[in-house]
């Protein structure tokens, strides 16, 4: 096993390299570094499907590289001055990839972004489109980057002075550009050398917070205590969590969360003990179409994948297993918001407009 800084640039978490799109299988971690390197859209598709990348904002700088290599690739093939071809071929690949995880907000921002790039161009020649493809695609992945440290610059004084934090799946780098949403006023605290211990729970199907989160808390060398899903409202009565800090795939215009398949349940526990839940994401997670979490479409993932863990049956053969991907954390369980450009109080419609703007 590859044991190094997770911020370190020997690790990223999605980059453009020589005409293709390369990214960590994060299937494989903790115990496998693996560059999986896409040269179609399709085979970016296929990665976001299989969550050999995941978390919102990571999937969002994965397909705005995917637009990109079907520019270039609808780009080689067009006939000079046949930019037509070219904005074809980009609706298709945006229609495919916004289909592969239709809860994640971010996923449709970025392929939408990036096919609006192309119109603005005034000469719309095939490789001026390409270009400006890519253009767009390396500004988000920046973007991204500036934004999860600019929540970590506004997070963390929400961190309560003793600083036990419960997290649940995985929104730290491996989920965005190479920060993090929730593990970024964490990280932020660490390096201010704030006391921090971080309650990672485990987070059944996939075991993102186990996997991934552990291992990057690790690496960093945050302290922290992996627990089951089940043990949050055992070390909450207990008193030791002072706040639950998870991101977002998708918040919607009255505050609204959808995350990971477990977070309302923690929104609960945490409004039953009195503790703070805060809910951390980029203004790219804000989705303003939707007036309540009601109207979130919830992925529904395949039954194996709860009934197998790595690979190996756990549950008896002929059982009925469901998999929603996602729940919905209604805005009233929401102590507060964290975005690049400050933390959002309730009630959150009118701040939330004003962060989508990028007004606040």
């Amino acid at each position: 096993m590859l044991w190094f800084p997770i911020m370190s640039s020997a690790l990223r978490t999605v980059w453009w390299e020589a005409g293709q799109v390369c990214l960590i299988d994060q299937r494989l971690l903790p115990n496998e570094t693996t560059i999986v390197r896409c040269s179609t859209v399709e085979d970016v598709a296929r990665a976001i499907r299989t969550m050999q990348i995941r978390g919102a904002p990571a999937i969002g700088c994965a397909a705005a590289y995917g637009m990109a290599l079907a520019a270039w690739d609808a780009a080689r093939s067009a006939a000079d001055g046949d930019h037509q071809r070219v904005y074809d071929h980009l609706a298709t690949a945006k229609m495919l990839l916004d289909a592969q995880r239709p809860t994640a907000v971010n996923l449709s921002w970025a392929t939408r972004r990036v096919l609006e790039s192309t119109r603005r161009l005034i000469d719309p020649s095939p490789e001026a489109i390409a270009h400006a493809a890519l253009t767009e695609a390396h500004a988000i992945l920046a973007e991204d980057l500036a934004m999860c440290h600019a929540i970590g610059r506004h997070g963390v004084a929400l961190i309560p002075p003793r600083g036990h934090v419960l997290t649940h799946c995985n929104a730290g780098g491996l989920a965005t550009a190479g920060y993090g949403t929730a593990l970024a006023p964490i990280r932020t605290a660490h390096e201010q050398g704030r006391p921090i211990h971080v309650y990672v729970d485990e987070t059944r199907p996939f075991l993102q917070g186990a996997r991934l989160t552990a291992w990057e808390l690790l690496q960093e060398r945050i302290p922290m205590t992996l627990i089951t899903d089940t043990m949050a409202g055992y070390f909450m009565k207990r008193g030791e969590i002072d706040c639950v800090l998870v991101g977002a795939d998708r918040i919607v215009a009255n505050g609204d969360v959808a995350n990971k398949i477990g977070t309302y349940s923690l929104a609960v526990l945490a409004r039953a003990h009195g503790i703070p839940f805060f809910v951390a994401a980029p203004s790219s997670t804000i989705d303003l179409a939707l007036p309540n979490g009601d109207a979130i479409p919830i992925e529904e993932r395949s039954p194996e994948e709860v009934v197998t863990c790595f690979g190996r049956r756990i549950a008896p053969e002929g059982v009925v297993a469901a998999h929603p991907a996602f729940d919905v954390t209604p805005a009233s369980l929401v102590t507060a918001i964290i975005t690049e450009y400050g933390v959002v109080y309730p009630p959150f419609d009118v701040q939330l407009q004003q962060v989508a703007s990028g007004s606040r």
